[in-house]
């Protein structure tokens, strides 16, 4: 066995340039390919991180205005949401899930607290925007029913408006000054979409109304679908468009009557352009694998054309032509085995560098290696590379001995 591993080496060694620049296409072959896939994965967290803010099984509606005639109504025509709609549409659209509406305020009305005010984003809502805004309560609570019921003048805050009124004391029941009317606060909350979603209060819509003289009135309609599929998505739009067409007397096919915007339709088209994504990544990858692998092949049908004489020799005092495959495709495991090894492990540190030292963007985030498909990579390399030598190692042990004598 220390004989045969021995002569392995040698074998290598007669010709170092030559194993080091083939190594080095297989290494490099590998190391493009965990490149690739970490790359791959930092551009789909990326992605992934853009739709972080909204559940992206929801779609919104945004009142709009008409562009087509239908039934004698003039094109041109505003389309008003108003609570008729918004129960309308809890009644007739079975598949809804969470849903809530909105209410934009004339203008971001100042809040003051003890001599410090600040115009923040206020947000008129139902107790379900929570759920689709994603919205992670850490003291007090969100909205209820009860507030919407009873107009209460409650105010859930963010962390940075907290922070920037209160400076670090308990702003839980304190009252806060909102365009001249006393509001107490009930929660303070924290947002993943980072410091500017945490710059927005929150109050109820219809104590909103009744402040800012809106009536029954609301700007969008928000809904969470549960786990439907990007089909049921597009089928619910149409029902809501449909429903929202009738009450208001326009033509559902008229886009720009109302627009949605499809999350879950969204969502799906990004899911499926990284799945042609991490296709290409695979081809690319692999190509570049497989023509490291091409060259093993050939230095091996090299090696074998240049030892013939010894392996005719060989032949010719009783080695058997299996022993012959063997030493030859074990060269090239062996230089696949441990160049792959190289350029797998170059590969992950170069991730690894990568993300450590990358500044944050909206594109790139977090690359990072599947070391279980890293390490598919590498056992297919070495199964291409055996076939790599196989085949030469075959030829090898075909020839006869007089003839491999005769041709040295």
């Amino acid at each position: 066995m220390i004989n045969a591993v021995q002569e392995l080496f040698e074998s290598l060694a007669r010709h170092p340039v030559r194993s080091l620049l083939t190594a080095g296409s297989v290494a490099w072959g590998l190391f493009v390919l965990v490149l690739l896939l970490g790359l791959g994965n930092g551009l789909q967290n990326g992605v992934a991180w853009m739709f972080r803010d909204d559940a992206t099984n929801s779609l919104w509606v945004y009142q709009g205005e008409t562009t087509k005639p239908f039934k004698g109504h003039r094109i041109g025509r505003p389309v008003r949401f108003r609570d008729a709609d918004f129960d309308a549409l809890q009644r007739e659209v079975d598949e809804l899930e969470h849903i809530t509406g909105r209410f934009r305020a004339p203008v971001d009305p100042i809040l003051t607290y003890n001599g410090r005010y600040a115009s923040f984003d206020l947000r008129s809502v139902h107790p379900d925007h929570q759920i689709i805004e994603g919205t992670q309560i850490i003291g007090g609570r969100f909205l209820n029913p009860r507030d919407l019921d009873h107009k209460r003048k409650v105010i859930v805050i963010g962390r940075e408006v907290a922070e920037f009124l209160f400076r670090g004391s308990d702003p839980l029941g304190e009252w806060v000054d909102l365009a001249g009317t006393p509001f107490r606060v009930v929660g303070v909350f924290e947002d993943v979409g980072g410091s500017e979603e945490m710059k927005i209060v929150y109050i109820p819509i219809t104590t909103s109304r009744a402040l800012f003289r809106g009536a029954d009135r609301m700007h969008q309609i928000m809904f969470t679908i549960g786990d439907g599929t990007v089909e049921e998505s597009q089928a619910i739009e149409e029902e809501v468009r449909a429903a929202l067409g009738q009450r208001h007397h326009f033509d559902p096919a008229d886009r720009r009557a109302v627009r949605v915007r499809n999350n879950v339709e969204r969502y799906g088209q990004v899911l499926t352009l990284f799945g042609l994504l991490r296709a290409f990544v695979w081809v690319v990858g692999l190509g570049t694998v497989l023509a490291g692998v091409v060259g093993v092949s050939n230095i091996m049908l090299v090696s074998v054309k240049e030892r013939t004489a010894e392996i005719g020799l060989r032949k010719a005092v009783g080695a058997r032509p299996a022993g012959i495959v063997r030493q030859i495709v074990a060269e090239a495991v062996l230089l696949t085995t441990v160049s792959g090894y190289i350029g797998l492990v170059a590969g992950v540190a170069a991730i690894e560098l990568l993300a450590r030292f990358m500044t944050d963007n909206e594109w790139l985030r977090e690359p990072s290696v599947d070391l279980r498909a890293a390490g598919l990579a590498a056992l297919t390399l070495v199964l291409f590379g055996a076939l790599a030598g196989f085949f030469p190692a075959w030829r090898a042990a075909s020839i006869h001995p007089i003839e491999a004598l005769r041709d040295a």
